[in-house]
């Protein structure tokens, strides 16, 4: 065994650790099994996790386990963990405390000599997964000879590709000789990329991950003797979904070329713990077990000692931490209750609204309009999506008809009278939205609370003509409503404590992620995006390529080019975002004469049959050549690139300096929830720091130290 010096040099003494407890069971048929309980004695609010230090006392029990099998002493070794929980997983907080390469190798062979010892036991070895297994904790599992879960537990995945990271202990090896390169692609790529998505009980059984299922009240008996016939040989279990011959030959390395087009479609080429996954489970079609875990050793070393690893866990913890403790939230108790909401407006956004506020709140919608025909279009269209819902099984019959019978459409404002909660959601013109906002607040109590989805308009001129402007919030979504996970909630200069505190428990009760900003031109998602999309178009109008541009943008990570944005946002959208970013700054964006015609024209991208760009028109390029003064300097890649970093590391600190937000790491939750900028890149300020455009600009750093990886 290797003494892993330098694994061991790290100050462990605040690591939780997992204890390995031993206990020999009499089997009914008289043989005995050894069951090791992995147990950190904490409640069911501190999961199991696999640190250095649990890693080298399970090592040290296997191993005496293994000897006692030589000797006779027990015939099957079993391992589960304590209630609710196998373990989730190695610990992140000491995987991030790794100084170098050498120490995450080391991380790497020690986690594959630990469980591996699982393998070639003498003995039959299994794995009973009564809870929770995520990443290192599934991969206890999967070393073993055989597997039953708890038809209870919660979940079970490999989450380490979100995480910028591999499944290193012997997952990209095992799972696709267990359960064939398909099956394994969707649990080690496909599933952590759509929003971290895990497996049910059920699901791990039908994939073969498990052999065999066992109800919870039962569960560990009924797993021991399960095991007992299995160990006698009474019980052959039998592996379906192993791989043949044909599969090794044909499917494997179809699945992953189709695999490998779908990332780089989907989220371009710049993160790179998917590339990596997807070499390890290639390369796990031919290779010997041996090979295939010494090349999750060297791929699970080099991401540690990278930057995205590091990046990844800054935004799990925005994620999962920040985003639950707001920064400058009033106190909770100040929030008013909401038990009927009423909506400005009966367009797609105002339906997408109604939706989201009558399946999160279940209090009665009223929504409204002009004209009773667009009400009763706009009702019938929510009602319709309702039914949707329950065709797919999304929501019970009762709940059906419940959810259709609280919505409701007027023209007749006084209907509005008993609302809590009004919001607009009416044409982006700052005096329209006066106007329905001036309207309404006559039928209102004066304790409602106003809204205003606004996505840059001022806040503070809607509330300017209002007799109650404490009571106007900003409450702006992003589009799709029900899918965007972030609101950026407004603090106008007139709002009041109980207004922001209604409006922030509103957002926790829609399941959504608020941050707080001032009212400011663009808020904070907007005002970057202007800044990035602005600084494209300019560079197009000075005569560079639009390839050329696309190209400059590709290291941020984003799974779509500016134009491709610009073309999912709508280009009349584009271009009024632009013109208020310039009109509130002229000196620092750009505002688009040949994107006010591209969009009059609406034309922007050449798409195939099925919507996908192939590239831009042909038409467009004309449009913006028409912009182009004969003396205008194209940018090169580089240049361009390096003029967006700068720009953006002025503009945001600018943005924390005026305290449009608390800090940087709500920006960065801003990007990432609410502009898709890469979970692996940590958000928008890390990647400036490490570029160095923070340095530049204003002569220090968002953060201290950088979010980075260690030196080699």
């Amino acid at each position: 065994m290797s003494d892993y010096a330098k694994l061991r040099a790290i100050d462990s003494s605040d690591e939780v650790v997992t204890k390995s407890f031993v206990q020999d069971i009499t089997l009914g048929s008289g043989k005995t099994l050894a069951l090791v309980t992995l147990d950190n004695g904490r409640d069911h609010t501190r999961p199991s996790t696999l640190g250095p230090a649990t890693l080298f006392e399970l090592r040290d029990v296997l191993s005496q386990q293994k000897e006692r099998a030589s000797r006779g002493e027990i015939h099957a070794l079993a391992v589960t963990g304590k209630p609710y929980f196998l373990a989730a997983g190695a610990d992140l907080s000491r995987v991030s405390d790794i100084p170098d390469r050498e120490t995450a190798l080391q991380l790497a062979q020690l986690g594959h000599e630990t469980l591996g010892l699982l393998h070639e036991f003498g003995v039959p070895t299994f794995v009973f997964v009564n809870g929770l297994a995520l990443g290192g904790g599934l991969e206890v599992a999967l070393n073993a000879d055989y597997r039953t879960i708890n038809e209870a537990a919660p979940a079970v995945a490999l989450p380490e590709v979100f995480l910028g990271l591999v499944p290193g202990w012997g997952g990209a090896w095992l799972l696709p000789n267990l359960i064939g390169i398909e099956n394994a692609l969707k649990v080690v790529i496909e599933n952590p990329l759509k929003q971290n998505r895990v497996l049910k009980p059920k699901d791990a059984l039908e994939l073969g991950i498990v052999d065999e299922m066992f109800g919870a009240a039962r569960f560990l008996e009924q797993s021991l003797q399960w095991a007992d016939e299995v160990v006698s040989g009474s019980r052959k279990v039998k592996r379906e979904h192993v791989p043949g011959l044909i599969e090794r030959k044909i499917k494997w390395d179809v699945a992953i070329g189709i695999a490998r087009k779908s990332l780089e479609s989907k989220i371009g080429t710049v993160a790179q713990s998917p590339y990596r996954a997807l070499d390890l489970l290639a390369a796990a079609k031919k290779s010997d077990r041996a090979t295939g875990f010494a090349a999750e050793d060297e791929a699970l070393a080099d991401l540690i000692a990278g930057d995205q690893f590091h990046a990844s866990i800054y935004a799990f913890n925005l994620v999962q931490k920040r985003a639950k403790r707001p920064a400058g939230a009033p106190d909770k108790d100040l929030a008013r209750k909401v038990t009927k909401v009423g909506i400005l407006g009966a367009g797609l956004m105002a339906s997408q609204f109604a939706l989201l506020f009558v399946r999160r709140l279940q209090v009665p919608v009223v929504i409204t309009d002009l004209d009773q025909a667009r009400v009763d279009a706009a009702v019938e269209r929510i009602r319709g999506e309702i039914d949707t819902l329950a065709s797919k099984g999304r929501i019970g019959t009762d709940e059906q008809n419940r959810l259709k019978a609280l919505i409701t459409g007027t023209v007749d404002k006084s209907d509005f009278a008993d609302c809590d909660w009004v919001i607009e959601a009416v044409f982006e013109e700052l005096g329209v939205k006066q106007e329905v906002l001036r309207e309404i607040e006559q039928h209102i109590a004066p304790e409602a609370v106003l809204a205003t989805n606004t996505s840059g308009l001022s806040i503070d001129d809607m509330a300017s003509v209002l007799e109650h402007p404490e009571r106007l919030v900003g409450f702006h979504f992003f589009n799709p409503v029900a899918v965007m996970p972030l609101i950026e909630v407004v603090n106008a200069a007139a709002t009041d404590e109980p207004t922001l505190a209604t409006a922030m428990a509103t957002a926790k009760a829609l399941k959504k992620t608020a941050i707080i900003t001032t009212a400011t031109p663009g808020f904070v998602v907007n005002r970057i995006l202007a800044k990035l999309l602005g600084e494209a178009m300019h560079a197009v109008e000075q005569g560079t390529p639009f390839s050329v541009v696309v190209e400059a943008q590709k290291p941020f990570g984003f799974p779509m080019d500016p134009f491709v944005l610009l073309d999912l946002v709508g280009l009349k959208v584009g271009a009024h975002v632009l013109d208020t970013h310039h009109s509130a700054f002229p000196d620092r964006f750009f505002e688009s004469k040949a994107l006010h015609e591209l969009a009059e024209a609406n034309v922007l991208l050449e798409k195939d049959e099925k919507g996908n760009a192939k590239g831009i028109d042909k038409r467009a390029v004309k449009i913006v050549q028409k912009h182009t003064a004969k003396d205008a300097k194209p940018y090169s890649a580089e240049d361009l690139r390096t003029r967006i970093e700068d720009g953006l590391a002025d503009e945001i600190h600018r943005m924390l300096e005026s305290d449009v937000v608390t800090a940087a790491e709500d920006i960065d939750l801003a990007m990432i929830l609410g502009a898709g900028w890469p979970f692996q890149m940590g958000g928008v300020t890390p990647y400036l720091d490490r570029v160095g455009a923070s340095e530049r600009v204003f002569g220090s750093t968002f953060h201290s130290p950088r979010i980075a990886g260690p030196s080699a």
